[in-house]
């Protein structure tokens, strides 16, 4: 049999290229020289490509998109694949800027029962916020000031005092055009995440996340390795809890193939879901892989599944 030729996407110009390369090196490695052809993209942090997407499109029978934040996966490259009428691996242009922006995937979270953070949002447009004025938000303290629409928790801050709340704001809006300030939820991180094999959307082993630091920041998932992740070891109902919300908020906006959500679990067992990653890290530290070693499924099988699932859209597109 003739081997697949895959191209695989990395790179790209967000301030998450770093992680789409380490994503991108280790599908390339892991891919099963057997069954496919490997192709390198690695688009720079310009935005160009090495190669023209018509030559990529006479050579590669799928695309593989390790790419992550915007470009990669906030639809933009989606679209831009499926103008060119290629097949390619995880959600839909729509779903993939649903997920990416917090504010619109909130909405959705909450309107299918999920359990979302109070929240108020902050314009860079809005008027005086330049000027330094105090701010001043109907959530007490300490809050979580974040990027409406990066990842990898680029942005993040915890605000402890009142004061510090302009100069977290401020660095999330150098990041985005809006911010999300939201209550703090005390409580164990969790790991959702969703493969989907056929026609069946199946929750995988769900992880708790035990950060270096104060919460699970960007130096905690990437730059730490104090940072712990395992399986967990809460009672059966509230395992099966975790894994129905991952699938909900899988299918609430529209994500396809695979994806991985994150959850604060309070100590009185509320379960409050953060965000929803499209393109979840596939790097050697990242929670999705692990989820699925976790539920027994190795590194090479994971991406033969994420390739047969973007095959199997094509087909029945």
């Amino acid at each position: 049999m003739r081997k697949l030729s895959v191209a695989v996407l990395f790179g790209g110009p967000s301030p998450e290229h770093e992680i789409s390369v380490l994503s991108g090196r280790r599908v390339l490695a892991d891919l099963s020289p057997e069954k496919y052809e490997a192709i390198p993209v690695h688009i720079r942090r310009d935005g160009k490509w090495p190669v023209e997407l018509e030559e990529i499109r006479n050579k590669a029978d799928v695309m593989f998109v390790a790419l992550h934040g915007k470009y990669g996966e906030d639809g933009a490259v989606q679209d831009l694949l499926e103008h060119f009428d290629l097949p390619y691996t995880g959600s839909g242009a729509l779903a993939s800027a649903l997920g990416m922006n917090k504010i619109f995937s909130y909405r959705l979270f909450k309107a299918v029962g999920l359990n979302v953070p109070r929240f108020v949002i902050i314009s860079r447009y809005e008027s005086g916020w330049r000027k330094g004025y105090p701010l001043s938000v109907p959530l007490d303290l300490p809050l979580i000031v974040k990027p409406a629409d990066q990842g990898s928790s680029l942005g993040v801050s915890l605000v402890r005092r009142a004061e510090d709340l302009w100069t977290a704001v401020e660095k999330a809006l150098n990041l985005s055009k809006e911010a999300i300030v939201q209550e703090y939820v005390d409580g164990t991180e969790i790991a959702g995440s969703v493969l989907e094999v056929g026609e069946k959307v199946e929750p995988l082993q769900p992880l708790q996340v035990i950060p270096a630091g104060e919460f699970f920041d960007y130096r905690s998932k990437y730059h730490s390795t104090e940072t712990e992740e395992r399986p967990v070891s809460f009672a059966d109902s509230v395992a099966d809890d975790i894994r129905r919300s991952a699938v909900r908020a899988h299918k609430a906006i529209g994500a396809y193939g695979f994806s991985r959500s994150d959850f604060i679990l309070t100590a009185d067992g509320k379960l409050f879901i953060l965000e929803t990653n499209t393109l979840p890290g596939l790097t050697e530290n990242s929670l999705f892989p692990k989820a699925a070693s976790a539920s027994g499924i190795p590194f090479p099988l994971l991406l033969d599944t994420i390739i047969e699932q973007a095959l199997l859209r094509k087909r029945e597109a």
